[in-house]
This record gives structure tokens, sequence and C-alpha cells, in this order.
């Protein structure tokens, strides 16, 4: 009889996220899979089917955790631009935090296999599609409340604020200073006004 698998999964995908955003997909070995999440290879091939499996979890699982971020910063202010406007200087003031400099997995996603794996291009695009939808739907909701003039397109507006973020997240990689980051997200936030 088989035992059911006896782990807490979001635990073990964090410490899977963690392994395959310090070193990439390639660089990332099943031993070290084994170590970081503390299952055995039996366990992780049971539950994930394969390291490509364990790593689409990870990447969901970032994706998920991403956008309930950015919806919670958009749902707790008082408007929907102020809760735009929030969470990009949280991301700028986010820049100079060692932490930062790993940069954004699912944008490392793309950088490493986006170009050469459809599997992993539509798992990415499938969060970006929801994360610019959240601000797309921020964006029409500060338009029919006067917030934002009513001759801006919210489509293009979403598109032009994944576009940046995800330079910005490029740069958090790269070590740019919070000033760099924080002039950058002062030009975005003109687009608002």
């Amino acid at each position: 009889m088989v035992r059911p698998i006896q782990f807490d999964r979001d635990q073990v995908l964090d410490r899977a996220m963690d392994a395959f955003w310090d070193q990439g997909y390639c660089a990332t070995s099943m031993s070290s899979l084994v170590k970081r999440t503390k299952l055995n290879p039996g366990s992780i091939y049971a539950a994930f089917q394969s390291k490509e499996g364990l790593f689409l979890a990870s990447l969901n699982h970032y994706g998920a955790k991403s956008l309930a971020q950015i919806s919670s910063a958009i749902a707790a202010a008082e408007t929907p631009l102020e809760g735009i406007r929030k969470y990009l200087h949280q991301l700028a003031a986010r820049s100079s935090d060692p932490e930062s400099r790993r940069g954004c997995f699912l944008v490392n996603t793309v950088l490493e296999l986006a170009h050469r794996d459809e599997k992993v291009r539509a798992s990415v695009n499938r969060h970006f599609d929801a994360i610019e939808q959240c601000f797309r739907e921020a964006l029409q909701r500060a338009q029919q409340a006067g917030e934002l003039r009513g001759d801006r397109d919210p489509e293009a507006m979403a598109g032009c604020l994944m576009a940046t973020i995800w330079g910005l997240r490029v740069m958090s990689g790269t070590g740019s200073d919070a000033d760099r980051t924080q002039a950058v997200v002062s030009q975005l936030l003109r687009i608002l006004d």
C-alpha cells in the first residue's frame, strides 16, 4: 500500500523556489533540491513527477504570491490609483534591499528559459497576464470613479506599468540604488496623473 505524501506543500515550494531563484533552473541539481526541500528524491518525484514539475509548481507558487501582494496593496489603499502608487513606491524602496538583488523569479525565468521552453513561457505569461489584469482593473475602477482621466487607456497604461516593473526588477538584480529606482518610479507615476 502506498503511503500518502506527508509534507507542507507551501513550505516545500518556498524552499524549492529559493533554490531555483538562487541558482537558476539549469544550475539547480536534484541533490540540491533534496537538501533544500528536506524531501527524499522519491517524495519529490511522487509529488511533482520531475525537476521540471517541481520548478513549474514553484513558479506558480511565486506567481500566486506576487499577484496576492499586488492585489492586497491596491485593495488596502483608499483609492485604486493610490494603491498602485504605494505598490510602486514599495518596489522602489525595496530595490536597495540585498534580497532584491535576486531580481524577480518570474523575470529571471524569462531571461533563462522562456525563449526555449514552451511550458515555462506559458506559465510565466499566465502570471504576467494576471498581474497586468489586476492593474488594468484597478485603472478601470479609478477611471469610473473619476480618479483617472477619461481619455486614458487603462489597457495601455497597465502594459506600460508591467514593462516598467519588469525593468525595475532587472535593475534591482544589477544592484541599482534606491534613488535611481525611485527616479524611474517618479517618471512612471506621471502617467497616472
